[in-house]
């Protein structure tokens, strides 16, 4: 059969709270472009890990300035340009805030809690300041990289591979999914004829990436969409699968900062294609948080997106259906 090639090569792996995956289109790449991933993930949750008291970011010192690594210096300017775009939406100061909902350990060891809390507002992100390659955090201010930290250790793996080795490179990090290089061609057909689909996340297709997208990033359901990916990111941000229950009522790992409190149950999932995966996170926790008029939001920005309500209702805007 012409025009058919095997499908791309994958490893998948714990890391970073969540599940690692990594396609590559050159199978003989796949051993050292997964040591490049790993590497970079054990680098990222040394820099920045909110639940390791040894890591850099916990180690910084309050109200003076301090040098930071070029990896944490480029994650906290990301989290900034994040908060500007999205008007302080996704906020890097909620770190507090998390605690007080409960999210104050690695989320496989949260247990519920009957004790109620008092929200409060996040600090506001412009109280942290960037000099060069230092950083100035005001006393009372628990950074936390959730939201774009992820995000962005994809986008810089995926580059980082791609860089070394030339082939195609596809990474998701619990839902935040970069590629870099060139997308895969045609693929090979399945036992029904389909393309050969990797579980949960893409497979090959007419030069693209085929993902599916929904509520759960490890486990794809029958009725999740699939869409085509040629390059940039896509991220989905969503309220279903990080949920816990604190003082009586559910919660999840997703903070309004405005209020230190979870957002109104407006959409329980949100995805968004963009140029970087950095990008389409930040727009896609933002529009969760936002709640009503997300949609207008988005498509104001042209971003494609597709937005689940806890009522069930789709929502799709700027095209969504294929990101180029």
């Amino acid at each position: 059969m012409t025009g058919t090639r095997v499908a791309p090569a994958r490893a998948t792996f714990p890391a970073l709270g969540t599940t690692a995956v990594l396609l590559v289109t050159d199978e003989a790449a796949l051993p050292e472009a997964e040591r490049l991933l790993r590497d970079e993930l054990e680098a990222v949750d040394a820099a920045y890990s909110r639940f390791r008291p040894d890591s850099e970011i916990m180690r910084l010192p309050h109200g003076r300035a301090a040098p930071v690594s070029p990896l944490l210096a480029g994650a906290l300017r990301a989290a900034l340009r994040a908060a500007d775009a999205t008007d302080g939406l996704v906020d890097p100061t909620v770190g507090q805030a998390l605690v007080d909902l409960g999210y104050d350990r690695d989320f496989a060891k949260i247990t519920p809690s009957g004790d109620g809390f008092t929200p409060k507002p996040a600090p506001g992100w412009w109280r942290v300041r960037m000099e060069g390659d230092s950083v100035i955090v005001p006393h009372g201010v628990l950074l936390d990289l959730g939201s774009t930290g992820k995000a962005y250790a994809a986008d810089r793996a995926a580059a980082a591979i791609f860089e070394a080795l030339g082939c195609g490179v596809l990474v998701s990090l619990g839902g935040d999914l970069a590629t870099a290089g060139p997308a895969p061609g045609p693929a090979a057909p399945g036992p029904s004829g389909a393309p050969t689909k990797s579980p949960r996340g893409a497979s090959e297709g007419g030069g693209r990436w085929l993902v599916s997208v929904g509520d759960d990033h490890q486990n794809a359901g029958p009725g999740d969409p699939v869409v085509s990916v040629r390059s940039g990111g896509l991220a989905t941000s969503s309220v279903t699968r990080r949920a816990w229950r604190r003082g009586g009522r559910p919660v999840h790992h997703i903070v309004d900062p405005r209020t230190g409190d979870v957002p109104a149950a407006v959409w329980r999932t949100v995805t968004v294609a963009a140029r970087s995966c950095v990008d389409a996170n930040a727009a896609a926790t933002a529009a969760v948080v936002r709640g009503d008029g997300a949609e207008a939001w988005l498509r104001g920005l042209a971003l494609p997106a597709r937005l689940v309500g806890h009522d069930g209702r789709v929502v799709a805007v700027a095209g969504w259906g294929t990101h180029g």
